[in-house]
């Protein structure tokens, strides 16, 4: 699904990139540690804070990144310009990803699968994409956040088949991917570091 005026809003100022850079990085590259020299891509890239910080933070080689809404693929291009041939954009689907079966190192999401109403297909589709032992970077926002009467109101999120923390977990483990962390925040987000089963 593609942002609602508030959340496109939400995820466009500096207090977004800076959660992005001094919480939610710092906490996947405690738990995972770096990319160093990952062919790494991120899924729902938005403008690109995130694709930065792969480089910038994990030091992987490259980033692949994507995004549903061709608005968020602009502004990551403009962000990224000075990148060069590290960084590949595109307005692409992560349910369908535009990648061969074990193309990457690690995969990012800085909390993009609860905004996919199936969302088994994206973790699907990430295992696909990621070589025997890469590992899996996720932040995700939790379905006691999404159901919440308040963030109904405000935020365009599907409603069905929500993921709580151990069904994350679960899902992850049955798409063949082993959770090696995993920090939940009050229900409401958790942090996942998992590996792809040779």
């Amino acid at each position: 699904m593609k942002l609602n005026w508030l959340e496109f809003a939400a995820m466009n100022n500096p207090v977004r990139a800076w959660l992005q850079h001094h919480i939610e990085a710092r906490r996947l590259l405690e738990m995972g540690g770096p990319a160093t020299n990952a062919r790494a891509l991120e899924i729902g890239c938005g403008r690109g804070v995130g694709s930065k910080l792969i480089l910038d933070v994990f030091h992987a080689a490259t980033v692949d990144a994507f995004d549903l809404d061709p608005r968020m693929i602009k502004r990551a291009a403009k962000r990224l310009k000075n990148r060069g041939n590290r960084v590949t954009l595109w307005v692409g689907d992560a349910t369908q990803i535009n990648a061969p079966d074990s193309t990457y190192d690690a995969v990012f999401d800085f909390g993009i699968i609860h905004h996919i109403p199936d969302w088994h297909k994206a973790v699907a589709e990430v295992h696909r994409v990621l070589k025997p032992r890469g590992r899996f970077y996720a932040e995700e926002i939790l379905k006691d956040f999404i159901l919440h009467p308040l963030w109904r109101r405000l935020l365009d999120h599907p409603r069905q088949d929500r993921f709580d923390h151990q069904q994350f977990i679960d899902a992850l483990n049955q798409a063949g991917m082993t959770v090696t962390a995993d920090k939940p925040f009050r229900q409401s987000i958790g942090w996942y570091i998992a590996e792809k089963k040779t």
